[in-house]
């Protein structure tokens, strides 16, 4: 689990970014002191330093997407017809399995 160092410092990075504003160990270390927090000094040049270059807004937005998702276009433009077909085979073969599970008797018969 995060240290209250580590929490102080991702809630002022999360501040900035939807302020759009450019995260760095000073802005975040002057957000830390007008909250009244003090850090050891290290964790904000740390944060600032984990998040340079990055867009926090989509990492905070696609946290629920899964990693998954990046694959089926790659697939798709290298044949597009077959991941297709993969996809089919695919929910064909997840409807069979539903059915074998069902033994023709319920929960409260």
């Amino acid at each position: 689990m995060a240290s209250n160092d580590e929490l102080a410092c991702i809630y002022s990075a999360l501040i900035l970014a939807d302020d759009d504003v450019q995260i760095t160990d000073d802005k975040i270390n002057t957000i830390l002191n007008a909250a009244g927090v003090s850090v050891e000094p290290f964790w904000p040049t740390l944060f600032a330093k984990a998040v340079q270059g990055m867009n926090i807004r989509d990492l905070v937005s696609n946290v629920g997407s899964g990693g998954g998702g990046a694959a089926a276009p790659a697939a798709a433009d290298a044949g597009g017809a077959p991941a297709a077909e993969e996809k089919k085979e695919e929910k064909k073969e997840e409807s069979s399995e539903e059915e074998d599970d069902d033994m023709g008797f319920g929960l409260f018969d």
